[in-house]
């Protein structure tokens, strides 16, 4: 069990790297992770479907449930007790919910709600995407509309000239390589939590550019 709130706007990066949510295919369905759901990042990407605790607030619950991805982090605020402003402070489970998935299973006039969630598969259209930034020995792959379990453990890259190389997340779900990879077509080995691993060849080809973004298989 935990608690959820309204965020009045979607940020626009927000500490998964995501950017655009829109763009990003994740809508409105989105919401921000306490400090404790959060993991340092590690969480990005994950499904949660939540449905408001009518027996513990009937005066503001609706019926139904509403699943959203995790694409940002809730802050936690020390300067404000836990009961009242300091919702996302460790160790409290809380969302950070946009308007429109927060008034699926709640008033809107309510702000704060009692939920019951679990963790459930993404159902995602398309293939994960690679969206490639940084420069020549530095390349910062943004990782996103990643099916199944959602969020990503681990992540290795293969240059047509190089064998895998394993990446380290560098924040969110932006993962790097400090390898000179420019020329060469690219492959991917992505992770996710559940221990499930998709390979997908020459996802980029050899005359990729920085901030082009590439699609491949899906979980």
């Amino acid at each position: 069990m935990g608690k959820f709130t309204l965020r009045s706007k979607l940020q626009s990066c927000g500490a998964c790297g995501y950017g655009n949510l829109y763009s990003q295919g994740y809508g409105t369905n989105t919401a921000a992770l306490s400090t404790a759901l959060f993991n340092n990042g590690a969480t990005c990407g994950a499904c949660y479907q939540m449905k408001c605790n009518h027996h513990s607030d009937p005066q503001w619950c609706l019926p139904g449930t509403v699943t959203v991805t995790a694409t940002n982090l809730c802050p936690p605020n020390s300067a404000l007790p836990n009961d009242n402003g300091g919702w996302c402070n460790p160790p409290l489970q809380h969302f950070d919910m946009a308007q429109p998935a927060f008034q699926q299973i709640a008033i809107y006039r309510s702000g704060i709600v009692p939920i019951i969630f679990r963790r459930v598969p993404c159902m995602r259209k398309g293939g994960v995407r690679f969206t490639i930034n940084g420069h020549s020995y530095f390349n910062l792959v943004l990782i996103t509309n990643v099916g199944g379990a959602g969020d990503v453990e681990a992540v290795s890259i293969k240059g047509s000239n190089t064998g895998w190389q394993p990446m380290s997340r560098n924040w969110g779900q932006n993962w790097q390589s400090n390898s000179y990879l420019n020329g060469q077509s690219l492959s991917f080995q992505v992770t996710i939590s559940d221990g499930r691993t998709i390979t997908s060849y020459n996802v980029a080809p050899a005359n990729w550019q920085f901030s082009q973004t590439f699609e491949g298989h899906q979980f």
